[in-house]
């Protein structure tokens, strides 16, 4: 029985997609134990996926070296004995709690010079492993398995239903049919589609007979107001009023989410909601949604993917120019207005 220590991603989606690993060494070995590293805000995104056996956080904020922390921290895990270690992120930093652990086999990809800290270093070659999902899950194969990986499992978070049931009775929401609206994008504003398109969609499924959430942090709540202002009781800003593991529970009962390439919307994708992703200087080539219940909407341009935070050219047409009917369209009218 092997028993691993996994060093998470620091952002929401990607810690999601990492799912696809968990299961993926499940797959392999179904004894197997899985513990994983992360930051504070993802032991309640851990504590749902069931692969999991103990989320352990790392006190340090991002982008923080943190030497002494996770020097302290892996030595206190030397008596967890563990097998084998999985580093996902490439940084020199997050491969130090696998080393101060002792762990005999430490498995991550090339970077930052970390010929001490992994002894066995992969390359990665972003021709095959052209996908983050791809490249997470590889890192659990046996090497000569690894490109590509031989299977790609779909995350799929559990839902707290009793949770579920006490938030619509705390925030006030009606039993209507939900269509939640995630209009956030932590990378920067060149992922966002502009307030004025969600807030047609708003407006049409409202008339459509559902009720509409925008689901966010607080830095999102301001937004969330100009989206769904003076639109009627139906319209609930639920922005910084929900932890993270809330919204794995409201997006559970929502009918779709349209999104743009956020964490959210990989949380949306893993509980099995109808998504529509909206790209433009991302691509869904490289981090879709992994489910096969979604619609992309990605006008192609020339210009992009950039990959960029802000818009190079100034303009962020790839976004603007994407009308809110090419969503709309695919919005049925809910069972309550036939």
């Amino acid at each position: 029985m092997t028993k691993y220590l996994i060093v998470g991603p620091s952002w929401v989606g990607d810690m999601v997609m990492a799912q696809s690993l968990f299961i993926r060494l499940k797959d392999i070995e179904p004894d197997c134990i899985i513990d994983v590293i992360g930051p504070n805000w993802s032991a309640p995104i851990l504590a749902r996926m069931p692969e999991v056996r103990n989320a352990i956080s790392l006190p340090t904020g991002h982008g923080e070296w943190g030497i002494s922390t996770r020097r302290n921290l892996g030595k206190s895990l030397r008596a967890e004995k563990y097998d084998k270690s999985i580093t996902i992120p490439r940084s020199w930093k997050s491969a130090l709690v696998p080393f101060f652990a002792s762990i005999p086999h430490r498995v991550g990809f090339h970077g930052e010079q970390r010929y001490i800290l992994l002894n066995e270093r992969r390359k990665l070659d972003k021709s095959i492993l052209n996908q983050t999902v791809k490249r997470f899950v590889s890192l659990g194969e046996e090497l000569h398995n690894a490109y590509p990986p031989t299977s790609l499992p779909e995350p799929k978070l559990t839902v707290n239903s009793d949770n579920q049931a006490n938030l619509y009775t705390t925030l006030g929401l009606s039993d209507r049919p939900a269509i939640a609206l995630m209009a956030g994008a932590e990378f920067g504003p060149s992922k966002q589609w502009p307030i004025s398109h969600f807030r047609e969609v708003a407006k049409a499924a409202l008339q459509k007979g559902y009720q509409v959430w925008t689901l966010g942090g607080p830095k999102d709540s301001e937004d969330g107001d100009r989206i769904l202002e003076e639109l009627g009781e139906e319209a609930i800003n639920l922005c910084g009023k929900t932890k993270l593991v809330d919204a794995i529970d409201l997006l559970g009962a929502a009918d779709i989410a349209v999104s743009n390439d956020s964490g959210l919307m990989h949380v949306a994708a893993a509980v099995g909601t109808k998504v529509h992703g909206i790209y433009g200087s991302t691509s869904e080539l490289f981090t879709p949604p992994l489910t096969d219940n979604k619609i992309i909407h990605n006008l192609h341009l020339d210009c992009s993917p950039c990959f960029k935070r802000q818009c190079p050219l100034g303009h962020t047409n790839c976004q603007t120019n994407l009308p809110a009917s090419d969503v709309i369209q695919y919005i049925t009218p809910s069972l309550s207005e036939t």
